[in-house]
């Protein structure tokens, strides 16, 4: 196994902001347990989800301890562009963020400071917390701001129209594509990979390229997911722990009995 991820420095943004390829795994079912094995399996980075899984912060905690000695670094993505929960996610451990539903610059860049400590943002300061090692890093205040992560995930119309500015604002190291809200967003709700929704990715790949930024999307279908590496996206989930279960396990019950 490879080595354990390190959030200090922050080596999944380094990875990112160079360019390399990182193959990512929705983490949903909100387990230690399952969430570890996701982490021994080899992906570069795992997505704990609060938007669409019932996630807490104790839920996350618990993640984030079964992911210690894991070579995949953990992301998490909040229901919201909320700046206290964006703190508190900060606080418990989190080092790399993917924010939902982005629309302006102005939106990117207020998720930006959300993670950043004064001069650079406006996160409140929490003498000891987890993140911190509960105060036994001492260094922790001199280096925190440059090792957090931040991708904005673009799903709308409007995500799309802005997406090149959103690229150009500094400290948004990504832009990611939730492709089911986008879809909907143009009137053909579940169809991805009809010709006006995939305009609309290529746009954003096309933003994202433009200020240098790396570009991502959740493909769990094999064949999606290789085209988009093929077009130039490096920063992609190819499956998610719910999917994996329920197919392998309806599979293997249908083997048996039919």
């Amino acid at each position: 196994m490879n080595a354990p991820y390190s959030s200090l420095p922050n080596t999944f943004r380094r990875d990112l902001l160079a360019g390399k390829r990182l193959i990512g795994c929705w983490a949903s079912l909100c387990s230690n347990i399952t969430t570890e094995i996701l982490g021994y399996a080899g992906f570069d980075w795992l997505l704990l989800d609060g938007e669409h899984a019932p996630n807490d912060y104790q839920s996350f905690i618990a993640q984030l301890q079964a992911l210690k000695d894991s070579p995949s670094a953990p992301m998490v993505r909040p229901q919201w562009l909320d700046s206290v929960v964006i703190k508190r996610l900060l606080d418990i451990g989190f080092y790399n963020f993917l924010i939902p539903f982005i629309e302006s610059a102005e939106q990117a860049q207020r998720a930006v400071q959300a993670t950043r400590y004064p001069p650079d943002g406006f996160r409140g300061v929490g003498i000891a917390h987890r993140s911190n090692h509960y105060g036994y890093d001492t260094d922790y205040f001199k280096h925190i701001n440059e090792n957090i992560c931040v991708t904005v995930q673009i799903e709308s119309k409007a995500g799309v129209e802005a997406a090149a500015d959103i690229a150009a604002i500094d400290g948004v190291d990504a832009l990611f594509i939730g492709p089911s809200d986008l879809s909907a967003g143009y009137g053909v709700m579940l169809q991805p990979n009809l010709p006006v929704v995939q305009a609309a990715i290529q746009k954003i790949v096309d933003g994202a390229k433009k200020h240098g930024k790396a570009c991502g999307i959740l493909a769990p279908q094999e064949a999606d997911a290789r085209r988009y590496l093929e077009m130039g996206m490096t920063f992609v989930a190819v499956g998610g722990d719910t999917g994996l279960l329920r197919n392998a396990s309806r599979e293997l019950a249908q083997r048996f009995k039919q």
